[in-house]
This record gives structure tokens, sequence and C-alpha cells, in this order.
């Protein structure tokens, strides 16, 4: 994949990563620090959004995908040294703080006494549970649960079509994908690099769906019911990317998902056994 010309100028550091500080479109207020690579920063571009890379996670995060809290990006600005990103941005929610707050910014050294010490100055806004739980309630009942990955979300109307008719939408996507300029999108990329990497990335996203199930296993509900939201939210996730990966090879081949489709209903009240014994 080609790096566009403004990218190239961009300071990553050795782990190809940079730090980019989210700043309040209207207020100016400092709102989170997260880090960037080069991928997720032209994506940012892209679309808008505000996408960084979580490097606990090693991987994209598309900032408000578990809480809702997404980030209208309106400008993107370099320091003189090419090794920081502001973003000037509308804060979806008026959260930014998985605490609930405001901003991550929060806590205030107070110097007035003979030993500073931390006081939090920001109140939270909403309950980080509440955040969570009702984020995933409320796309239960949406579409676009069915879409593997917010990639190429904005060419299908979300609205309009059920969960059949969006992977119908999506087949038409990715073979418009197949004939773009490997720096005009996230599929476009793999294409261009080949199917040993649309393959690398089915394998990637498979694993990370199995620790996501394993994590989710070890959540109790009872317990720490944010905790256990999260981690659902994630294995649907981690599942979704599966799927969106494996249709991205099936286009290599010009397979369209009707064809998995209709394997699926060929195999509807076959039992196992017996749907093994006729291979």
């Amino acid at each position: 994949m080609t790096s566009p010309a403004w990218l190239t100028a961009v300071n990553f550091n050795t782990d190809g990563l940079i730090p980019a500080i989210a700043q309040d479109h209207k207020s100016g207020r400092i709102l989170m620090m997260a880090w960037m690579n080069a991928e997720s920063l032209q994506l940012t571009a892209e679309t808008q959004t505000a996408v960084y890379f979580s490097r606990s996670r090693a991987k994209l995060w598309h900032k408000g995908e578990s809480s809702g809290h997404t980030q209208r990006v309106h400008d993107i600005r370099l320091d003189c040294d090419a090794d920081v990103i502001v973003l000037s941005v509308t804060q979806v929610g008026g959260i930014a703080c998985h605490t609930g707050r405001e901003s991550c910014f929060y806590q205030r050294l107070d110097l007035s006494g003979q030993t500073p010490e931390w006081q939090t100055v920001d109140k939270v806004l909403k309950d980080p549970a509440d955040i969570y739980h009702s984020h995933e309630a409320t796309n239960h009942t949406q579409t676009n649960d069915a879409t593997a990955n917010n990639i190429v979300s904005s060419d299908i109307d979300q609205a309009k079509v059920g969960r059949t008719s969006i992977l119908q939408q999506l087949d038409k996507v990715l073979v418009e994908r197949k004939q773009a300029d490997a720096g005009s999108s996230y599929v476009a990329s793999l294409y261009a690099k080949g199917l040993n990497k649309i393959l690398e990335k089915v394998g990637e996203e498979s694993t990370e769906s199995i620790i996501a199930a394993k994590d989710f296993a070890h959540c109790d509900e009872n317990i720490n019911k944010a905790q256990y939201d999260d981690a659902r939210h994630e294995l649907i996730y981690e599942v979704a990317d599966v799927w969106f990966h494996t249709l991205v090879g099936l286009a290599w081949f010009d397979i369209e998902s009707d064809a998995v489709l209709h394997e699926l209903g060929r195999r509807f009240g076959l039992s196992g056994i017996d749907e093994k014994a006729a291979r």
C-alpha cells in the first residue's frame, strides 16, 4: 500500500506510533490522548471520525465502538517536530472518558497546600455501567450489528435493509473495492497486498475472537456488569471482524455471500452426523 504524500511527512516513533490529542472543537478543552499508527491516521482523515491504535490489544480502535461516544473530526494538526497529532473534534454524547466524564484529564494537582495532591475536579456525567449497557442494547436493535466493520458502513443504507440485504450490499461494495486505488480504502489496500494478506487477516481476527470468547467466559454479570457488557460487545465485534474478512476472501474469488447462505440453507434440517457422512 502506497502511503499518500501527506502521511509520509508524519514522524512516527520506532513502534510506528504517534501520540494523538483530541481537543473539543468549540471549547478547546483537551479531552483525551491516545495513539495512532499510519493506518488509523489515514482512516481518521478518510472517514473524518477518530480511529486510534490500541497498544494493549495491538489493533485499530474506533473511538466509541463500545460506548457509542464517537468523535467527529473537524481538523487534524501536526506539531513542528511532526511527532504529535492534535484532533479538533465534536465529542458525541459529550463524554470522552471511560469513567463517564467529559475529559480524561479530570484530575488537577492542587498546589495550594504544603504538599501537592491530586484532586478530582470533574463530575461523572453518566455511570460507565449505564453507558456500555445502553449502547449494547441499542446495537441489538439496529441492523448494522450484522455488518462486519464500519470501514464500509457508509456505503450501506442500513436503515432500509435487513440483515440478508446488508450482506448483499456488502458483496457489492467489496467488488467495487477490487477496482479502487490501494490508497483509497482499507479493503482496497487488502486486495492490493494479495490473497496471503487477506488470509493472514482472517487468521488474526479468528485468534482475536477466540481470545475475546475466553475473556467473556471469565466475566460474571452479577459481579461486574460493566465488565461483562464490555466483554460481550468485544466478542460480538471480533466475530464480526472474522465474518467481514472471510467475505473479503470470498470476494477475491468472485464468490458472493449468497453461496454461503445457500449452503447453510441446504444443511438446515439435516443432522450434523448425516451431513458429515454425505461429504
